[in-house]
């Protein structure tokens, strides 16, 4: 493996969707880092990530938080040619009273070689999400069946995971990414061990993927076999000129307990030299044994850089409706701004 691909494997567990963060110390090897955003927002919102539970909690206009976070991050060259990092991350909660003021996102320590690649232990994104995430951009709005069950099933975060990775370059702009994880029992939360594989292509701005995620889970004190086939396939970079991405999902018993379910998600965007990018995306997840929708939903979204520490969003959600006859739509709306630490 290249060398220069070492801040790419580093960065690709680092965190979600963007990196941001303000070095504080760099000395003989030794980095210590301080990350994070705060965000806000008025609207119809109320958005958790556990979509089961509040997708159809109907909303007054509040004043809302999307996913604020802060982190600290530190690496140190141990020599021949490692590095090793850590890094922790926790969720802020500002806008509310009460005990919990953090809970957390992220805690790993990471060892990386320049040729064999990079291992991880802790709370950390997962390789299935390395493929699934290739839509989960927008502020506001966007890929929200990852985050079913996360922890456990991996979806996005993974608690107690470790994890193995490794890029490939095999010309000028091509590059095959290798992504493997295991989980232990969390016996306290009706999972067993899972095991997770990531496979995924870049070559000439298009990126296709797959990943698969396997364990056990108890659903109604039986243990069922808990699987996900996710595929994914994109084109460009986000925020910059033209970009596309889709994601595709199988499974058994992975999502809201659901036999077999199906989930799609897509997203278009432009993002022009002025620093606003326009998305529009879709997503939906559907009951396949019984052929039900259990959720669809569309939205489009503006987000206007003004800094490279502040963007501005704006993002109106339509509800497309289900199979629930005791559910109403809920569209939703929110306009805000995120500032980066």
């Amino acid at each position: 493996m290249k060398i220069k691909l070492l801040a790419a494997l580093v960065a690709a567990t680092a965190c979600g969707s963007n990196a941001f963060a303000a070095e504080v110390y760099n000395s003989e090897g030794t980095t210590l880092s301080i990350g994070g955003y705060v965000d806000v927002g008025v609207g119809e919102y109320d958005k958790s990530k556990d979509v089961s539970q509040t997708r159809k909690q109907s909303q007054d206009v509040d004043v809302n938080a999307v996913s604020p976070r802060i982190n600290i991050a530190g690496s140190q060259d141990v020599g021949n040619g490692v590095i090793v990092d850590m890094k922790g991350e926790w969720a802020l909660k500002y806008l509310d009273g009460g005990d919990t003021s953090f809970t957390t996102r992220l805690g790993y320590i990471g060892v990386t070689h320049e040729e064999m690649g990079r291992m991880v232990v802790g709370t950390q994104w997962s390789p299935y999400y390395d493929v699934g995430s290739v839509a989960d951009y927008p502020i506001a709005f966007a890929n929200d069946f990852l985050y079913e069950n996360q922890n456990i099933m991996g979806g996005a975060r993974a608690e107690r995971m470790v994890s193995y990775r490794n890029s490939y370059a095999f010309s000028d702009d091509g590059m095959v990414n290798l992504g493997l994880g295991w989980q232990g029992d969390e016996s306290e939360e009706g999972a067993d061990s899972r095991v997770q594989a990531a496979l995924s292509l870049k070559m000439m701005g298009f990126g296709l993927g797959y990943a698969y995620s396997g364990g056990e889970y108890e659903v109604s004190s039986v243990k069922q076999d808990a699987i996900s086939h996710i595929f994914s396939l994109h084109y460009g970079s986000y925020g910059s000129g033209l970009f596309v991405a889709g994601v595709y999902a199988m499974n058994e018993y992975f999502f809201d307990d659901l036999e077999e379910s199906v989930q799609l998600e897509g997203l278009l965007a432009y993002g022009m030299d002025n620093g606003l990018n326009v998305s529009v995306n879709y997503e939906a997840v559907d009951d396949d044994k019984n052929n039900k929708t259990q959720f669809s939903t569309s939205a489009i979204q503006l987000e206007y850089t003004v800094t490279p520490n502040l963007i501005t969003f704006a993002g109106y959600e339509i509800d497309l409706g289900d199979d629930d006859a005791t559910t109403e739509d809920d569209d939703k709306w929110l306009i805000g701004a995120r500032y980066f630490l």
